[in-house]
């Protein structure tokens, strides 16, 4: 069990942990030591940090933060953090599995930007957080590490592919994660855990390796927390402008304020798209625990009605797939090429990959329009509109056993991500989208909402998200598990 004084360190938000080690109230050694205890009293649980990294070395570098300090040297406002990089991008020093058994036991030899960020930045690498091979899916299990399992409810589903960073978060294994979100990667663990989660606008954090493929439109990094300005505080070292990776932004410089100060919401329009006039099956209960939630916006003073695109929603489905399928064939085409590896890879990268081969160059094209004309379809919406608001996911988090869902109150499923189609319309328009807590359902389990802004409306995201959570008391919250 924590020692009281290890337990108060992990009670803390990131924000007023932050402040603790700069003002010396705590230090770099006791921060790392208080959240080492707590991952060796929940994690044995919950599967979410795996390949922890040696803890003499890890205090020696604790060690190395507080002489910094003590000469009056902070490296910014991650100083002293424990924090897992995904087991997704490279983490120098560290295992990069991947979640498949193809990479186990691979050491990287270089950092990811954003881990390369957050390292400059003071964060303490600890381990890396559990994902889903390849980041497939929206369920963290893989043949490497296991099952990730939910922070609420141990039998249930963390979600994916961030499941290992959301059940960190929400049992204060760390004080904030990092993650990434092609398909609701952020948003479905964040929903199914009670912690807030920002799709991040492309371009605002750099992404990947810096021999990242330029094609690459689709997956972001961002920041996972359990309040806002949390998120903010993480936020304000991930992003910003990186010279190797040229479609990043400088709207963003590093080390900014991320989360702008308070504001009147009155009048503020919000357009509630729900399960987008029935083209989303949702399980019983959900809905409504989501529109419960709308109730703290029109608090706040916003006027929140019904809309729906003026768009063929099958069509950017089946758009979205292509391009999908095309870029995670690309991406793999190495492994697909090695008989010997192509027979390790779980079946939903193989379908990924055979689909992705068999495309014509035109019918990816024809996906690209369609994308397109969504974004346009976005944009004339938010002419009417100053936010979006839809579910984050379609179902509760399901057991930790199944591989998917494959129906939804009676509507089977088609593909294994057809059930989370409810997070393609902000990716497939690259816009922000906050993934927050909505509550709980008639049977106990979490449930969420996307605040989708405009583009490249990060800050006003979070501004909204962040009184939101204060007229809600989302935050507020905790896990049975904590006790």
């Amino acid at each position: 069990m924590p020692s009281p004084a290890n337990a108060s360190i992990v009670e803390l938000d990131a924000v007023s942990l932050s402040r603790a080690i700069h003002a010396r109230d705590v230090s770099c050694v006791e921060v790392l030591d208080a959240f080492l205890a707590q991952i060796d009293r929940h994690n044995p649980q919950v599967n979410a940090i795996v390949a922890p990294v040696d803890r003499d070395a890890l205090r020696t570098l604790a060690a190395e933060r507080d002489g910094e300090l003590s000469r009056g040297q902070s490296r910014g406002p991650l100083h002293g953090f424990p924090q897992a990089p995904k087991d997704i991008m490279p983490a120098a020093g560290m295992v990069t599995t991947k979640g498949s058994p193809i990479f186990a036991g691979q050491v990287s030899r270089t950092d990811a930007v954003i881990f390369e960020r957050m390292r400059a930045g003071g964060a303490l690498f600890v381990g890396r957080s559990n994902s889903p091979e390849f980041g497939l899916g929206g369920h963290t299990y893989n043949q490497v590490y296991g099952t990730t399992r939910n922070a609420w409810e141990p039998s249930r589903s963390a979600g994916g592919s961030s499941g290992g960073a959301a059940v960190a978060v929400a049992l204060h294994m760390l004080p904030v994660a990092d993650g990434s979100d092609m398909m609701g990667s952020l948003r479905t663990p964040a929903a199914f855990n009670h912690v807030y989660g920002l799709r991040t606008s492309f371009g605002c954090v750099p992404h990947g390796p810096t021999d990242e493929v330029f094609f690459q439109q689709f997956s972001v990094a961002g920041p996972m927390a359990r309040n806002v300005p949390d998120l903010a505080l993480l936020l304000s070292v991930q992003a910003g402008f990186d010279a190797r990776l040229p479609l990043t932004r400088r709207a963003e410089p590093q080390g900014s304020v991320a989360l702008p100060p308070p504001r009147d919401w009155k009048g503020v329009r919000i357009g509630w798209l729900g399960d987008l006039g029935g083209q989303l099956p949702t399980e019983p209960g959900l809905l409504g625990t989501c529109e419960q939630a709308l109730t703290h916006l029109r608090d706040i003073g916003c006027t929140v009605e019904a809309a729906l695109p003026d768009f063929d929603l099958e069509s950017l489905w089946m758009a979205w797939i292509d391009l999908r399928s095309f870029a995670v064939a690309g991406a793999n085409k190495a492994l697909w090429d090695d008989p010997a590896k192509r027979a390790l890879l779980k079946p939903e990268a193989v379908w990924e990959i055979e689909r992705g081969q068999a495309l014509s160059g035109s019918r990816v094209f024809e996906a690209m329009c369609v994308r397109s004309a969504w974004y346009q379809a976005m944009r004339a919406l938010f002419e009417r509109y100053d936010y979006l608001v839809l579910p984050s996911t379609q179902v509760f988090p399901f057991p930790a056993e199944w591989d998917w869902p494959h129906a939804i109150d009676g509507r089977d499923m088609d593909t294994y991500h057809r059930w989370m189609q409810t997070v393609v319309p902000a990716t497939m328009a690259g816009l922000p989208a906050l993934a927050a807590p909505a509550g709980f359902g008639p049977n106990g389990l979490p449930a969420g909402i996307q605040i989708i802004g405009p583009a490249q409306a990060d800050a006003a995201v979070l501004q909204l998200g962040h009184a939101y959570d204060e007229a809600g008391g989302f935050s507020r919250l905790r896990s049975p598990l904590l006790g």
